[in-house]
């Protein structure tokens, strides 16, 4: 009975043990996964924020200037647009900071313009080479301009990230797979004789193999909820300190983290725990020791 007890009570302890490793790897995944996504979901809001200038001939009629604004407004990669008139960029020159050309001037000689944001996967270098030329193309365009240095920069830099950021990722989750199965064996270590003895009183390898796979798989989605629990701490506390991520937070990208973070966690605690189970069940007693 006081075997049994013992027996009892190491099997807890190594199943707490594999809880907290697991929930520890699958933490440390999560919260480098969300680190990925901010990553890519801040790239792809920088690109964004690139402004591109379509200036205008002057004097243009109103109903020239509507047909253009709607051609540009149904193009593909448009994000938003507004159309600037003569006032409004007089306005947005002096609030720059510069001075007013009142009494020196007595026509206005900024021009009107259309004013768009791109979506972030027509922002690059060629993409924006096509879309000025065929803007440019146009009766009653004069200029078409954007900050071609900070697009060919900007560009070159996020794939270099992202390429790192993918590599480093594939990185940390096959060592988050290999920690987690060993975590799984060492806790499984603890229970061999146990699973030897009920082989050997005639159990079938199913009937041993089951309870342990059910408990496999409620170890697993235990460590994933309190893993994913532990991210959305790290997230709330980070969003206290820069409440500016609440902005670029992806939460259909999050969503799927936190998933992959408990399918991860019971399918390798699961398969770790059946390979373990059958090499006990094929061993000697005598190996066992």
């Amino acid at each position: 009975m006081a075997e049994k007890t013992k027996a009892v009570k190491r099997g807890k302890a190594s199943y707490f043990m594999s809880i907290l490793g697991v929930t520890l790897v699958l933490f440390l995944l999560g919260v480098i996964g969300w680190l990925v996504i901010n990553t890519r979901t801040l790239g792809q809001h920088f690109k964004e924020e690139v402004e591109v200038n379509v200036y205008l001939r002057d004097p243009l009629a109103t109903a020239d200037s509507t047909a253009l604004v709607q051609y540009i407004a149904a193009q593909p990669y448009i994000k938003e647009y507004i159309f600037t008139t003569k006032e409004m960029a007089k306005a947005k020159y002096l609030a720059d900071g510069n001075e007013s050309w009142d009494g020196i001037l007595t026509e206005n000689p900024l021009p009107q313009s259309i004013d768009f944001k791109l979506k972030s996967d027509y922002l690059n270098v060629d993409t924006l080479k096509n879309i000025k030329a065929d803007l440019e193309q146009q009766t009653y365009v004069t200029e078409v301009k954007y900050p071609e240095l900070l697009v060919g920069g900007l560009d070159s830099k996020i794939k270099i990230v992202n390429w790192v950021l993918l590599g480093i990722s594939l990185l940390l989750l096959l060592a988050a797979i290999g920690l987690i199965d060993n975590t799984i064996r060492l806790a499984m270590f603890s229970n061999r004789f146990i699973i030897k003895t009920m082989q050997m009183v005639g159990a079938t390898r199913g009937f041993i193999a089951r309870p342990l796979g059910i408990r496999a798989v409620i170890n697993g989605a235990i460590s994933g909820a309190i893993a994913i629990a532990g991210v959305l701490l790290i997230i709330r506390a980070s969003r206290k300190m820069l409440p500016e991520l609440a902005a670029i937070q992806d939460n259909s990208q999050l969503a799927l983290l936190f998933a992959g973070m408990m399918a991860l966690g019971i399918l390798i605690t699961l398969i770790s725990t059946h390979t373990s189970v059958l090499k006990y069940l094929k061993k000697k007693l005598d190996d066992l020791y």
